[in-house]
């Protein structure tokens, strides 16, 4: 480490530990439960230096895909013995179905995992979508998010899922961040980590694994990191002070995972990816943080990192960096090899890379993988669709409304016969909606809709009519693409 990093973190201890209740080696261990460490001894101890390496590796899976793609995954399997999967788009019947054969094909328990920030319904058809979080933001209770999590972490139970890729404990610090938004608890850093906490508790009361996300702040950014690399100038105290905040409050409380984004931190590691900067990822998050949970790189396919960097390189940069499991590596195969070859010529220690499988087979027991059983698929739609799933979604959406102005008591409406109704959808396919239809339970309404872009022409002839109405009532249906 140079002159300059060792200067830089000098400033981070200090903003760091002093506002750290605990001392590191008082930080919790997500996974040291009572048969763990034997369980991962006895697994790790059966497996070749590549079914080792193997372990490291979580890669996309899809049930709406062909033939190929599952034939794909079972050459992974069968030839990388990989450690995951990640599912994406599909259906939850077909995923069960493939989860039982990827499962059968596996040596070693496969850890399952989601990007489900607000449920199932995030990625699979006929499941239910919860609240996104910048929703979730607005209510005053936190009590019901802690429910929310039990109720997500019970869908992903019954389909056989260990991981959830949420919370994100990003602070939406910039407006113009791409990436983000509505996926944050907003731009409050104590609201955002009251949230995320329950959110996180909720989950991993079931044992589905929670993750906080993205490692260091992907808050105050404007470049989306699927693209392009991302750089936040801060300074190393708004740094300590928001973005790293969420993430020690959800360290301290037991959060199993974290996520580590692709982004510059110009006042650490200037000019490279926090995925691959052992500055951020050995110094600052487990020696400075103390978190000893998994550390997963966000996707190693994203531009923030694959522009830069061959497949297989990305990989060994990310495991120097001090990442546990890397995700969407492009090569599996290609990437063994090089990671095979770092340890050849003594840039990583086998040692170091089997104490980070130890952590990954530790975690496997801990969700339960120990115990492998078959997801049924008896039942399953009615499962991930319950009245009692349905309430809580409801009563989320209930506790979210705020009243953020009512400018001459405007609200609620006063229903006068001789008054004009009209509403408006906004990045809505057409009136055929929820929103519309409750407007036309209450009076006559004439109703109106605006896809996500409309033309000059268009919107001054929309002004026009609405000049006419009494009452205009618009509703904001999509801001965020993610």
């Amino acid at each position: 480490m140079t002159k300059k990093i060792r200067f830089i973190f000098s400033f981070i201890s200090l903003g760091l530990l002093i506002s750290f209740s605990s001392s590191v080696w008082e930080k919790p261990e997500p996974f040291k439960v009572d048969g763990a460490e034997i369980w991962a001894d006895s697994v790790l101890s059966g497996l070749s230096e590549e079914q080792t390496l193997g372990q490291l590796f979580m890669v996309a899976a899809y049930s709406n895909k062909n033939e190929a793609h599952t034939q794909e995954i079972d050459r992974l399997i069968k030839d990388q013995a990989i450690g995951g999967l990640i599912f994406f788009q599909g259906g939850p019947v077909r995923q069960a179905q493939l989860t039982n054969h990827y499962q059968s094909n596996s040596k070693v328990p496969l850890f399952i995992a989601m990007d489900a920030e607000w449920g199932l319904g995030m990625r699979l058809d006929s499941t239910i979508s919860f609240p996104k979080q910048m929703t979730l933001g607005a209510i005053q209770n936190n009590a019901e998010i802690y429910k929310m999590g039990i109720e997500v972490a019970r869908h992903c139970r019954r389909l056989g899922v260990h991981i959830n890729f949420a919370p994100v404990v990003d602070v939406n610090s910039n407006a113009n961040n791409p990436v983000i938004g509505v996926r944050s608890f907003g731009e409050d850093k104590i609201n955002v980590s009251q949230k995320g906490i329950a959110y996180m508790k909720g989950m991993q009361e079931l044992r589905v694994m929670a993750n906080a996300k993205h490692f260091p702040g992907h808050g105050d950014t404007d470049t989306d990191s699927h693209l392009a690399l991302p750089v936040v100038n801060q300074s190393i105290s708004k740094l300590a002070d928001v973005e790293l905040y969420p993430f020690r409050q959800l360290i301290d409380s037991g959060v199993a995972s974290i996520i580590v984004g692709h982004i510059n931190i110009t006042a650490i590691d200037n000019g490279k990816a926090a995925t691959l900067s052992k500055p951020i990822v050995t110094d600052l998050l487990k020696n400075e943080m103390g978190f000893r949970g998994l550390i997963f790189t966000d996707a190693l396919n994203m531009k923030g990192v694959s522009s830069m960097y061959k497949p297989g390189e990305v990989d060994v940069k990310a495991l120097l960096a001090g990442n546990d499991v890397l995700l969407f590596a492009e090569n599996v195969p290609l990437a063994i090899k090089k990671i095979s070859k770092a340890i050849h010529d003594r840039e990583i220690t086998r040692e170091d890379i089997n104490a980070r499988v130890k952590k990954i087979l530790m975690a496997k027991y801990w969700a339960g993988l120990n115990n492998l059983k078959a997801v049924d698929t008896t039942n399953l739609y009615n499962d991930l669709n319950s009245s009692s799933s349905k309430a809580v979604v409801n009563r989320l959406y209930k506790q979210a409304l705020t009243v953020v102005k009512n400018q001459n008591n405007l609200i609620p409406f006063k229903i006068i016969d001789t008054a004009a109704f009209a509403s408006v959808s906004i990045a809505c396919n057409g009136t055929d909606n929820v929103f519309q239809h409750t407007l036309s339970s209450y009076a006559p309404f004439d109703h109106y809709s605006v896809g996500k872009t409309i033309t000059d022409t268009a919107s001054a002839d929309l002004i026009k009519k609405l000049k006419g109405y009494d009452v205009v009532v618009v509703g904001l249906h999509q801001i965020n693409s993610y």
